[in-house]
Formats: structure tokens, C-alpha cells, sequence
């Protein structure tokens, strides 16, 4: 576990009842309290339409912890759980009526003398993007914006994914945002910049001095990212319409990781610094146009897709996406950046695999055998949290034949101590006011800038179908 004093605060939870803070964000606060990670005084204040009092929502609580919180396999214990629940409490509110904003301020107020909560508070939105505007404008009109706090002490705001649907709404967003918190108050999350391994990655490659050397172009061949589930939409029909992959997955989780592996190393390890190098990759991506997006993107969609409910009938929505990014900089130049993304996939993998060029001669074999032994780092990400190193070894016996062999580092062999989860580690470096692993506004606007340069190249396409269960259309070289 982290040792770090955090501020006594008050925890503002918007869409206190939606399958995000039922599964996710009240097991790990509840976990976070367990593990004497929160200070000694919190409160947690769940908004929703809901008409509970505060017995109501600990119930529901109670539910949540019982039903998505284990600890190694262990049940929650009761008199944890029951300590946790008391600091809960609940404000009914139809979050587009002043009343419940109103309703809210006014409990922050109370218990004062209990918490002396008035002057930290979170908020977090754990509700549909286009509700976001309508809650932060709220806010803003109930003196609860950073920008006009009425007591001393911090104000932060956390947005989930997604960022608005494309450049134009991400700006609007931002903005609105913008106007009633400043940026060192907004935390953008990604889930995925939690995960262990994804942060593992900035120290795997900057902490080792016999990596980093050879992180470029002149001896890393390629990069492959992929992120597959092995499911379809299931119940997520209608939101998949709007989104498809590219929006829902590329836009974000892959950019994201295409940023670790390939930004250069920052100043410092300062949020703004490591943010930056980030930008830099973003802004460093070849452009994709009319004239050259089918030779670098293939979309896909799985067969029956279009039978899935809430999902049109002729539906051209892709539940796949294979691209060659090409990162345009002195350490990237002319290495391509496979990225592969899709539902109904084979299996359910996310991993990066760098390839290294091969020796200039090979002894061993033929001379185009080298990809069949071809050095390789494989970071994967899940199932399986395990880093492994791809070389050629001699097959025992009396010829020289080389075979590939692997040395593997396993998170959950290496460090028996528990681990948190993404969301646990993020809810703290936002209590903490650690930015690092959330999102900045021009990222956003970015990353949202080159995915809609991609869509808009392929608007005319017709994605190629695909079986369900297979590894989806190839990108020709």
C-alpha cells in the first residue's frame, strides 16, 4: 500500500447509482478506507434521482461492497463496512433543476464540526457524457466551482471517458469545464492509466539502462499494440452505434498506449512534464487522408453484429479496427506502430510487442528465417500482467539451430503484496493531486483532431465482415 497523508475532504458522487460507482467506485472507496489509505476524516455524498435518505443509499452501498468487493477472495467484514457506511450520505437530485444542487451545498455544510469539509471537495461524474455540461453549469450557479470557491481549500472535478464523441464536442466540453475549474482541477480518467503494467511502462523504460539504448529506430523494427475482446456489444448496442471502435477504444485506450511506448524521456517526473512528452507523440503522428487511409486502416465488423440489439439493421459501424500509425520524429521515424482493436476477437489480449531488426548476417539458418527467432519485448497487459523477453537459444543436439525462447517476469509471482486496482490507485492520485496518469485538455483535443481525420477519410468505407471467435481482416503490407 502508498503511505501519503491526504486532506480531510468531502467525496461528491454524481450518478451515485450507475453500474460505474456500483461495481467500481464504491468497493474501491470502500477498500481505499480499509486499507487506511483515506484520511481520518472523509464524507461521501452520492447525487442521484433516486428518492433515498442517507439510510437508503448506505443500503445500497452495503449492496455494492457485498455484492463487486473481495479482498484475495475474502469477504468484506462488518464492523469495516459498517464504520464505512457511516460516513455516507445521499442527496436526491435531478441533476438539469437547481433544487438539488441547492439540497447539495447545503449538506456539505452540514457536519462541520464532524469533518471540516466545506473546504476540500471531489466531484466526481460518474454519469452520461452529455449530462457533464449540465452538472459542471450547476455547479458553477450553487458556488460550487473552482473558480469561485466560498471558503479556503481545494475543489477537483474527475470526468469519466468519454471526452465528448469527437473534436468538435470535446472543445465544447472542455470549455464548459474550463470555465468553472481551472485545469489543475480537472482529472480526466482513463482507466487504463491505472493498470499496473501500463504504469510500469515509464519505469521499465527509463529505469533500465539496457533498454532505453535501443528504444528507436535504428533497432526496433516494429511495434504491435493490440487490444481484443473475445465478446461483442452485449446489452451496449445503442451506445456502440454512436461510437464504434474508434471512437470507443482507439481514441483513447490505444493512443494511450502507442504514448507510453513511444515518448522520449521528460525532464522530470512531474505530471506537466510527463504529460508533455506525451503531447509531443500525438502531435508527431503521420496525418491519415483520403489518399493514403486505405493503405494504413482497415475497419471491420463481426458477422451478426447487425442482430444484436439496439444495433440498425444495416448498420456500417465498425467493431474493428486494424492501423499503421507512424510516429514522425528523430527516434521514429519509418518504424511502423501496428495497432489492432476489436470485439469478437479470437481472444481477449491486450499487449505491446516491440520487434527488433535482425542481425546483419545470420549463421543459424536461413537467411529469412529470422522472424521466426526475431527479439521481441512483449508487455501484456491482461489476462496476464507479465512482461517477457523473445530470443534465439540453441535446440540441444549436435547442429546449430536456434529456437525462440522466452524469459518472463509475472507481476503476480514477483510482488505477493496486494496490488490496487485502476481505479483505486486513480481515486487516490486524485485525492493526492497527482495529474500523471489522467488526461489534459490539448491531449483531448489532439487525440480527438487525428481520430477525426481517420473517420472522416473512411466515411464512405463499408467495413469487411468478419467471423466471430477469428483474428479479424488483415492490413495488407
Amino acid at each position: 500500500m502508498i503511505d501519503q497523508e491526504l486532506d480531510d475532504f468531502t467525496f461528491v458522487l454524481f450518478g451515485a447509482e450507475s453500474d460505474l460507482a456500483s461495481r467500481k467506485l464504491l468497493p474501491s472507496l470502500y477498500q481505499l478506507a480499509r486499507w487506511k489509505q483515506l484520511p481520518e476524516k472523509y464524507r461521501i455524498i452520492g447525487v442521484a434521482r433516486s428518492e433515498l435518505d442517507h439510510e437508503g443509499f448506505r443500503s445500497y452501498a452495503r449492496k455494492c461492497i457485498e455484492e463487486h468487493s473481495f479482498d484475495g477472495g475474502e469477504r468484506v467484514t462488518e464492523p469495516e463496512l459498517e464504520a464505512f457506511c457511516a460516513g455516507l450520505y445521499y442527496i436526491p437530485a435531478d441533476f438539469t433543476e437547481p433544487e438539488g444542487y441547492v439540497a447539495l451545498e447545503k449538506e456539505i455544510h452540514n457536519n462541520s464540526h464532524r469533518t471540516a469539509l466545506c473546504s476540500n471537495l471531489l466531484f466526481y461524474l460518474s454519469i452520461p457524457p452529455v449530462l457533464a455540461p449540465v452538472v459542471i453549469d450547476n455547479l458553477e450557479k450553487a458556488g460550487l466551482g473552482g473558480r469561485n470557491a466560498s471558503c479556503n481549500g481545494w475543489r477537483k472535478i474527475v470526468v469519466e471517458k468519454p471526452f465528448g464523441f469527437d473534436l468538435e464536442s470535446a472543445r465544447s466540453l472542455n470549455a464548459v469545464v474550463g470555465r468553472v475549474f481551472h485545469e489543475e482541477q480537472i482529472y480526466r480518467i482513463d482507466h487504463y492509466l491505472g493498470k499496473e503494467p501500463v504504469q510500469n511502462i515509464l519505469v521499465f523504460r527509463f529505469s533500465n539502462g539496457m533498454f532505453e539504448p535501443l528504444w528507436n529506430r535504428q533497432y526496433i523494427d516494429n511495434v504491435s499494440i493490440t487490444i481484443a475482446e473475445d465478446f461483442g456489444v452485449r446489452t451496449r448496442g445503442a451506445y456502440y452505434e454512436k461510437s464504434g471502435v474508434l471512437r470507443d477504444i482507439i481514441q483513447n485506450h490505444g493512443l494511450q498506449l502507442l504514448a507510453a511506448i513511444a515518448m522520449e524521456p521528460p525532464v522530470d517526473l512531474s505530471a506537466e512534464a510527463v504529460r508533455d512528452e506525451k503531447e509531443k507523440v500525438f502531435r508527431s503522428l503521420r496525418p491519415l487522408t483520403k489518399d493514403n487511409v486505405r493503405q494504413f486502416v482497415l475497419l471491420g465488423q463481426y458477422a451478426g453484429y447487425r442482430d444484436e440489439v439496439d444495433v440498425a439493421p444495416d448498420s456500417t459501424v465498425e467493431t474493428y479496427a486494424a492501423i499503421r500509425w507512424f510516429v514522425d520524429n528523430w527516434r521514429w521515424k519509418g518504424v511502423p506502430f501496428s495497432m489492432k482493436a476489436g470485439k469478437n476477437l479470437a481472444e481477449r489480449v491486450t499487449e505491446i510487442v516491440l520487434t527488433f531488426k535482425c542481425p546483419p548476417q545470420n549463421f543459424f539458418g536461413p537467411p529469412d528465417s529470422c522472424s521466426y527467432t526475431a527479439n521481441q519485448i512483449i508487455i501484456q497487459i491482461q489476462p496476464e500482467e507479465t512482461i517477457a523477453i523473445r530470443f534465439g537459444s540453441k535446440r540441444p543436439g549436435k547442429e546449430l539451430i536456434t529456437d525462440p525462447v522466452y524469459m518472463k517476469f509475472d507481476y503476480r509471482i514477483s510482488f505477493a503484496n496486494e496490488q490496487m486496482t485502476p481505479y483505486q490507485r486513480l481515486l487516490l492520485d486524485a485525492m493526492a493531486g497527482d495529474q500523471m496518469n489522467f488526461i489534459r485538455q490539448d491531449t483531448v483535443e489532439t487525440s480527438w483532431k487525428v481520430i477525426d481525420a481517420l473517420r472522416d477519410a473512411l466515411k464512405d468505407d463499408v467495413p469487411e465482415i468478419y467471423p466471430v471467435h477469428s483474428r479479424g481482416p488483415e492490413l495488407r503490407q
